[in-house]
């Protein structure tokens, strides 16, 4: 389950021109984080632009370039826009030095940002906002609800002319947050960066909504905005809620909608007076409004360990997000920012939301410090990601289930739902909370087709490569993973603090998708926490994994139909009941330098003959 964002549609140069209202050829614009200024064109490097939320709202029509000053760093989500068939739209680098940075978290690392509110526990400051004009009026406004999955609600209207109330007796709310929404009216105003929803809530039981958007209102379902994921808890008394809302570009059709699914307890009457939504500005840009799902300290010398109560805070390290409050309580023995020289707090956005997003490369780009995804969204067409390095990505609160335990999510480069003709080559992904590349889905629209991650290097996610699509009126076709090189599953960040452990390479969850054309060949797969390959249930008929290098020190390699697991040394068996593997070896792989991250193949590796049609095993080929 993912989030989903979608960029509007850009066509073909000259065709785009009218359409859109331009007039102009396809043009390179440069992006300097030091020097730029938003102000300037952009057309050269003397003249570029400073801010990635200039890039953001740039007009941009098919064949245009991007580029960001190499050595420099950006903060915040890119909402890239989608070219046509023949111009693609590329974000990408100019000049010297290291890969241009784009990064997700918010920093803490000055002793000002910290204060102690109980021995041993530091709190980052409480922020503020401000309200500006007003963008909607929703005192007497008209909303809708959409229930499924045997969510239940009636709904009475009432209040008088002032004000209108809203009465929702619910007999079951679903087990997911979105079986049960509260939709309000469009918002015509252009969206600026900050929005404060206000509404005044009461509850004849307690308990805290899924969450708050701004979102498009039919499909694809847009998340223009979102609120903090640790609503406030409602309770049987009138209280008046301030919800702050930040994102990207939006589109059209953009309202306010109330999560309440899997929240709403039975038997419960919930009450709300929507009062307005305005535009605010905040004390700093970086506020906390979004979940922390992991904390950098020092670029990677430690991490933050995420819980969920106060009272938990129990080791150096430990943490929760209050998103009540915005804030961050995390136990020190001092204030972090004397401990370390670097704090930063991953946020729960994407760092690139392509959702929708066609005809569009992103390369030589730096990704790190996200606690959602690196690059995510569905219903993506003709995406190439080419040489680009994913760090420290994921663990952001995705959702809570009825029981009350806590679903953390974040993937390294995800395809999610609907896609076809992607790429993903020459990248570099390391501690990623869940799976460093995947494409899956869920729901009729789940067609994954023509998907080739080739020549990429891994290490330390909990899944190198994850997999599942259904429902059976799905489609999964033409997906090959080949020439990567996959190291150490499980072994990263978050592996220690998941509540669900299972470090894998190839974690292919039950597909019920119709599935046809998947291949994995001519791959180096070494050590796993758990094991090298999970294979939950059988779709072996469209399924071919063969010549890939395997070495596993301890645990078992294959977990085979959920019961069966294969020991390296039984590789003969394994290959002989299921089929899989036939040409494949289990050995050391012999690497150049893996304490210096260098997997090229040593000139003794047994896997420098093991290729397939005279390609070869892993992502970079020996000098």
């Amino acid at each position: 389950m993912n989030l989903r964002s979608c960029s509007l549609l850009l066509v073909a140069v000259p065709a785009v021109l009218a359409q859109n209202g331009l007039s102009r050829a396809p043009a390179a614009f440069h992006v300097d984080a030091r020097r730029g200024q938003d102000s300037a064109d952009g057309r050269t490097p003397a003249t570029a632009w400073q801010s990635l939320a200039r890039v953001n709202r740039a007009e941009l029509v098919a064949g245009d370039v991007v580029r960001f000053r190499r050595g420099e760093l950006w903060r915040g989500s890119l909402q890239p826009a989608s070219g046509s068939p023949e111009r693609r739209i590329t974000y990408g680098a100019y000049g010297e030095g290291e890969l241009p940075i784009l990064q997700g978290s918010a920093a803490r690392d000055a002793a000002s940002d910290w204060e102690e509110v109980s021995p041993g526990v530091w709190a980052t400051r409480k922020p503020s906002y401000t309200l500006q004009q007003s963008l909607l009026d929703l005192r007497r406004s008209d909303w809708l609800h959409h229930q499924e999955n045997g969510a239940a609600v009636a709904i009475e209207r009432g209040g008088d002319a002032n004000q209108v109330r809203y009465r929702l007796s619910c007999t079951a709310s679903g087990s997911a947050s979105n079986h049960l929404q509260f939709w309000g009216p469009a918002i015509e105003a252009e969206l600026p960066p900050i929005v404060l929803l206000r509404l005044r809530l009461r509850c004849s039981l307690p308990f805290r909504p899924a969450g708050m958007q701004i979102m498009r209102r039919q499909a694809p379902w847009t998340g223009y905005r979102a609120a903090a994921a640790d609503f406030c808890e409602v309770r049987d008394e009138w209280q008046t809620v301030d919800v702050i809302l930040r994102g990207g570009a939006a589109g059209d059709a953009a309202s306010p909608n109330l999560f309440l699914g899997g929240r709403l307890p039975a038997g419960a009457v919930f009450e709300m007076e929507p009062i307005g939504v305005w535009a605010a500005s905040a004390d700093r840009e970086d506020n906390l409004i979004v979940d922390v799902g992991n904390i950098i300290f020092d670029h990677g010398v430690a991490c933050g360990v995420k819980k969920w109560r106060v009272e938990d805070l129990q080791t150096p390290g430990d943490y929760v997000y209050l998103g009540a409050s915005q804030q961050v309580l995390l136990r020190s023995d001092g204030n972090p920012a004397r401990r370390y020289r670097s704090i930063e707090l991953a946020l729960k956005e994407h760092i690139i939301a392509q959702g929708g997003v066609h005809d569009v490369t992103y390369e030589d780009l730096a990704l790190r410090y996200g606690a959602a995804h690196g690059i995510g969204g569905g219903g993506t067409a003709r995406v190439t990601v080419r040489n680009c390095a994913v760090s420290y990505i994921g663990g952001g609160h995705q959702l809570t289930q009825p029981d009350g335990s806590a679903v953390r999510f974040g993937n390294g480069i995800e395809f999610w739902n609907g896609g076809s003709e992607l790429l993903v080559e020459g990248c570099r992904l390391w501690e990623i909370y869940d799976a460093a590349l995947t494409n899956q889905g869920s729901g009729e629209d789940s067609q994954q087709i023509s998907i080739i991650y080739r020549n990429n290097v891994i290490w330390n996610a909990e899944y190198s490569f994850e997999y599942w699509n259904r429902p059976e009126s799905a489609v999964t076709a033409d997906i090959l993973f080949e020439n990567n090189t996959c190291v150490d599953a499980g072994r990263g960040w978050a592996h220690g603090q998941r509540p669900d452990i299972n470090g894998a390479h190839l974690m292919f969850y039950g597909n019920a998708a119709k599935t046809s054309g998947f291949v994995v060949r001519n791959n180096i797969f070494c050590n796993s926490t758990e094991v090298c390959l999970r294979l939950d249930n059988d779709w072996r008929a469209g399924l071919t994994v063969d010549h890939n290098l395997w070495y596993q020190d301890g645990q078992p390699l294959v977990r085979f139909l959920v019961q069966q697991y294969y020991p390296a040394a039984d590789l003969v068996r394994y290959q002989q009941e299921t089929g899989l593997d036939t040409h494949s070896e289990v050995a050391a792989p012999r690497f150049r330098d893996a304490a210096a991250r260098d997997y090229r193949l040593a000139a003794d590796s047994p896997g420098r003959s093991l290729a397939h049609d005279g390609g070869r095993v892993g992502a970079r080929a020996p000098e």
